[in-house]
């Protein structure tokens, strides 16, 4: 499965991003997906995550700021981003399956793990 992540920028404290991924097959066969962050020097992390059948988990740094989302339609994974911060600057990952991600929502690993290429998100004053 090839993951097309975008819609990452510069944008100012305060301000709103909205990330898209889109999966080459449907988003709906995919038990789990989740979007990852890694800021400079720092570890890739799980910020968001979902079921297929619209479970959420979100790490406390962003709760209540981000929002993730999915379109059967669109077959898209959208990740809405309010009131960002100075610290949410990093590159963010698109993922679906990994063991991480199914951990986070409380699902069983499949044992499979697809990654998109990152898109870059900067925070600046």
């Amino acid at each position: 499965v090839q993951l097309q992540a975008s819609g990452g920028g510069l944008v100012q404290i305060g301000g709103s991003l909205r990330l898209a991924c889109s999966p080459s097959r449907g988003i709906r066969s995919l038990t789990v997906m989740g979007w990852y962050r890694q800021g400079p020097g720092n570890s890739r992390d799980l910020v968001a995550a979902r079921t297929e059948g619209g479970r959420t988990y979100y790490a406390d740094s962003v709760k209540g700021r981000f929002t993730i989302s999915g379109d059967n339609e669109e077959n898209t994974m959208y990740l809405q981003m309010n009131n960002l911060k100075p610290e949410d600057t990093g590159v963010y990952y698109c993922n679906a399956e990994s063991a991480t991600t199914a951990r986070a929502l409380g699902r069983t690993w499949t044992g499979l793990d697809y990654w998109g290429k990152g898109t870059q998100v900067t925070v600046s004053s």
